[in-house]
Protein backbone atom coordinates (compact mmCIF):
# COMPACT_ATOMS: atom_id res chain seq x y z
CA UNK A 1 0.00 0.00 0.00
CA UNK A 2 2.82 2.33 0.83
CA UNK A 3 4.36 1.56 -2.55
CA UNK A 4 1.16 2.51 -4.38
CA UNK A 5 0.89 5.69 -2.33
CA UNK A 6 4.54 6.57 -3.06
CA UNK A 7 4.00 5.87 -6.77
CA UNK A 8 0.89 8.09 -6.84
CA UNK A 9 2.75 10.92 -5.11
CA UNK A 10 5.68 10.68 -7.52
CA UNK A 11 3.33 10.56 -10.54
CA UNK A 12 1.45 13.58 -9.19
CA UNK A 13 4.70 15.53 -8.67
CA UNK A 14 5.94 14.62 -12.17
CA UNK A 15 2.62 15.76 -13.63
CA UNK A 16 2.79 19.00 -11.64
CA UNK A 17 6.36 19.62 -12.84
CA UNK A 18 5.27 18.98 -16.45
CA UNK A 19 2.34 21.38 -16.20
CA UNK A 20 4.58 24.00 -14.58
CA UNK A 21 7.15 23.59 -17.36
CA UNK A 22 4.51 23.94 -20.09
CA UNK A 23 3.07 27.02 -18.40
CA UNK A 24 6.53 28.61 -18.13
CA UNK A 25 7.28 27.95 -21.81
CA UNK A 26 3.87 29.28 -22.82
CA UNK A 27 4.34 32.51 -20.83
CA UNK A 28 7.88 33.07 -22.07
CA UNK A 29 6.77 32.71 -25.71
CA UNK A 30 4.07 35.34 -25.27
CA UNK A 31 6.52 37.64 -23.50
CA UNK A 32 9.00 37.33 -26.37
CA UNK A 33 6.29 37.93 -28.96
CA UNK A 34 4.92 40.91 -27.06
CA UNK A 35 8.15 42.90 -27.25
CA UNK A 36 7.95 45.61 -29.90
CA UNK A 37 10.47 45.61 -32.73
CA UNK A 38 12.96 48.45 -32.46
CA UNK A 39 12.03 51.37 -34.70
CA UNK A 40 14.19 51.66 -37.79
CA UNK A 41 16.63 54.54 -37.86
CA UNK A 42 15.73 57.23 -40.43
CA UNK A 43 17.92 57.13 -43.55
CA UNK A 44 21.05 59.28 -43.63
CA UNK A 45 21.36 62.48 -45.60
CA UNK A 46 22.24 61.60 -49.19
CA UNK A 47 24.84 64.19 -50.05
CA UNK A 48 28.01 64.87 -52.00
CA UNK A 49 30.32 67.04 -49.91
CA UNK A 50 31.64 70.36 -51.22
CA UNK A 51 35.17 69.03 -51.45
CA UNK A 52 34.07 65.96 -53.41
CA UNK A 53 31.91 68.08 -55.72
CA UNK A 54 34.84 70.43 -56.37
CA UNK A 55 37.12 67.50 -57.17
CA UNK A 56 34.54 66.04 -59.55
CA UNK A 57 33.75 69.36 -61.25
CA UNK A 58 37.46 70.08 -61.75
CA UNK A 59 37.76 67.10 -64.08
CA UNK A 60 36.64 67.75 -67.64
CA UNK A 61 37.51 64.27 -68.90
CA UNK A 62 34.54 61.92 -68.51
CA UNK A 63 36.75 58.87 -67.99
CA UNK A 64 38.70 60.51 -65.17
CA UNK A 65 35.51 61.78 -63.53
CA UNK A 66 33.97 58.30 -63.57
CA UNK A 67 37.14 56.79 -62.09
CA UNK A 68 37.24 59.47 -59.38
CA UNK A 69 33.57 58.85 -58.56
CA UNK A 70 34.25 55.14 -58.14
CA UNK A 71 37.32 55.86 -55.99
CA UNK A 72 35.35 58.21 -53.74
CA UNK A 73 32.52 55.65 -53.44
CA UNK A 74 35.10 53.01 -52.55
CA UNK A 75 36.58 55.23 -49.82
CA UNK A 76 33.12 55.85 -48.33
CA UNK A 77 32.33 52.14 -48.38
CA UNK A 78 35.70 51.25 -46.82
CA UNK A 79 35.08 53.77 -44.04
CA UNK A 80 31.56 52.37 -43.53
CA UNK A 81 33.00 48.86 -43.19
CA UNK A 82 35.50 50.12 -40.61
CA UNK A 83 32.82 51.90 -38.58
CA UNK A 84 30.61 48.83 -38.79
CA UNK A 85 33.31 46.63 -37.24
CA UNK A 86 33.88 49.33 -34.58
CA UNK A 87 30.11 49.26 -33.82
CA UNK A 88 29.88 53.02 -34.63
CA UNK A 89 26.66 52.71 -36.60
CA UNK A 90 25.72 56.40 -36.76
CA UNK A 91 29.02 57.34 -38.40
CA UNK A 92 28.70 54.32 -40.67
CA UNK A 93 25.29 55.60 -41.72
CA UNK A 94 26.75 58.99 -42.68
CA UNK A 95 29.38 57.26 -44.82
CA UNK A 96 26.70 55.23 -46.57
CA UNK A 97 24.80 58.47 -47.24
CA UNK A 98 27.93 59.85 -48.91
CA UNK A 99 28.25 56.66 -50.95
CA UNK A 100 24.61 56.96 -52.03
CA UNK A 101 25.08 60.61 -53.00
CA UNK A 102 28.13 59.86 -55.13
CA UNK A 103 26.32 56.98 -56.81
CA UNK A 104 23.41 59.22 -57.79
CA UNK A 105 25.77 62.00 -58.87
CA UNK A 106 27.83 59.72 -61.12
CA UNK A 107 24.74 58.32 -62.83
CA UNK A 108 23.17 61.76 -63.26
CA UNK A 109 26.36 63.10 -64.84
CA UNK A 110 26.48 60.24 -67.34
CA UNK A 111 22.80 60.67 -68.17
CA UNK A 112 23.42 64.33 -69.07
CA UNK A 113 25.92 63.24 -71.74
CA UNK A 114 25.11 62.08 -75.27
CA UNK A 115 24.43 58.37 -74.84
CA UNK A 116 25.30 57.64 -78.48
CA UNK A 117 28.89 58.77 -77.97
CA UNK A 118 31.24 55.80 -77.65
CA UNK A 119 33.12 57.48 -74.76
CA UNK A 120 29.91 57.81 -72.78
CA UNK A 121 29.09 54.15 -73.42
CA UNK A 122 32.58 53.19 -72.24
CA UNK A 123 32.00 55.10 -69.02
CA UNK A 124 28.60 53.50 -68.48
CA UNK A 125 30.41 50.17 -68.76
CA UNK A 126 33.19 51.35 -66.44
CA UNK A 127 30.60 52.47 -63.86
CA UNK A 128 28.63 49.22 -64.07
CA UNK A 129 31.77 47.11 -63.66
CA UNK A 130 32.91 49.29 -60.75
CA UNK A 131 29.56 48.94 -59.00
CA UNK A 132 29.62 45.13 -59.15
CA UNK A 133 31.94 44.71 -56.18
CA UNK A 134 30.07 47.14 -53.98
CA UNK A 135 26.96 44.97 -53.61
CA UNK A 136 28.79 42.13 -51.85
CA UNK A 137 30.51 44.59 -49.53
CA UNK A 138 27.19 46.26 -48.70
CA UNK A 139 25.65 42.86 -48.05
CA UNK A 140 28.48 42.11 -45.62
CA UNK A 141 27.78 45.36 -43.80
CA UNK A 142 24.06 44.60 -43.68
CA UNK A 143 24.64 41.15 -42.21
CA UNK A 144 26.65 42.47 -39.25
CA UNK A 145 24.46 45.37 -38.16
CA UNK A 146 21.52 45.64 -35.77
CA UNK A 147 18.04 45.32 -37.23
CA UNK A 148 17.28 49.00 -36.60
CA UNK A 149 19.84 50.02 -39.25
CA UNK A 150 19.16 47.23 -41.71
CA UNK A 151 16.19 48.78 -43.54
CA UNK A 152 18.17 51.57 -45.21
CA UNK A 153 21.03 49.28 -46.21
CA UNK A 154 18.56 46.86 -47.82
CA UNK A 155 17.05 49.77 -49.78
CA UNK A 156 20.55 50.95 -50.74
CA UNK A 157 21.33 47.47 -52.10
CA UNK A 158 18.18 47.60 -54.23
CA UNK A 159 19.10 51.11 -55.42
CA UNK A 160 22.61 49.93 -56.30
CA UNK A 161 21.15 47.05 -58.32
CA UNK A 162 18.85 49.49 -60.13
CA UNK A 163 21.78 51.79 -60.92
CA UNK A 164 23.74 48.88 -62.38
CA UNK A 165 20.75 48.03 -64.56
CA UNK A 166 20.43 51.66 -65.61
CA UNK A 167 24.13 51.75 -66.52
CA UNK A 168 23.73 48.68 -68.75
CA UNK A 169 20.57 49.88 -70.53
CA UNK A 170 22.26 52.14 -73.13
CA UNK A 171 23.99 49.11 -74.61
CA UNK A 172 20.68 47.46 -75.43
CA UNK A 173 18.51 50.33 -76.63
CA UNK A 174 19.16 49.83 -80.35
CA UNK A 175 19.63 46.08 -80.19
CA UNK A 176 15.93 45.26 -80.17
CA UNK A 177 14.70 44.36 -83.62
CA UNK A 178 10.96 44.83 -84.19
CA UNK A 179 9.01 41.84 -85.37
CA UNK A 180 9.19 41.78 -89.13
CA UNK A 181 5.89 41.47 -90.94
CA UNK A 182 5.94 38.52 -93.32
CA UNK A 183 5.65 39.42 -96.96
CA UNK A 184 2.07 39.09 -98.09
CA UNK A 185 1.62 36.83 -101.09
CA UNK A 186 0.12 38.61 -104.04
Amino acid sequence: MKEILAFAISARSIGFAGVTLLFTIHCSLFTALGQPDPEPIPPPVIIVTKIERQKLDALADLKERTKLSLDLMNSHLTAAEKYNTDQDFDTMFRELGGFHGLLDNAMAHLERQNAQNIKVLDNYKRLEIGLRGFSTRLEGIRRDMPIRYEDYVRKLLIHLRDMRTKAAEPFFKDAIVPNAQPDKPE
